[in-house]
């Protein structure tokens, strides 16, 4: 699967799983399972509990995907 062929979705992480694993809630309520990309993985970005992710999920499985961006954190801007 080439990266182009993903589709983008906003989601927010409600549970963390075990091995970089976590539970992403997209829109309409669906969840699905997605791990870190390699270079999130690589550059040692932190996911936690509330966050804002953006997931690419393959059109013919979209039960699980792949965490390619990490939002800004709202609590962290209003401490600015």
């Amino acid at each position: 699967m080439a990266k182009e062929d993903l589709v983008y979705i906003e989601g927010k992480v409600v549970e963390v799983l075990a091995g970089g694993h976590f539970l992403v809630e997209g829109p309409n309520g669906m969840k699905l399972n997605a791990r870190l990309a390699g270079k999130l993985r690589k550059r040692h970005i932190r996911v936690i509990l509330g966050d804002t992710v953006t997931v690419g999920v393959s059109p013919y499985d979209p039960s699980h995907g792949l965490i390619t961006y990490r939002g800004r954190d709202p609590r962290a801007e209003q401490n600015n």
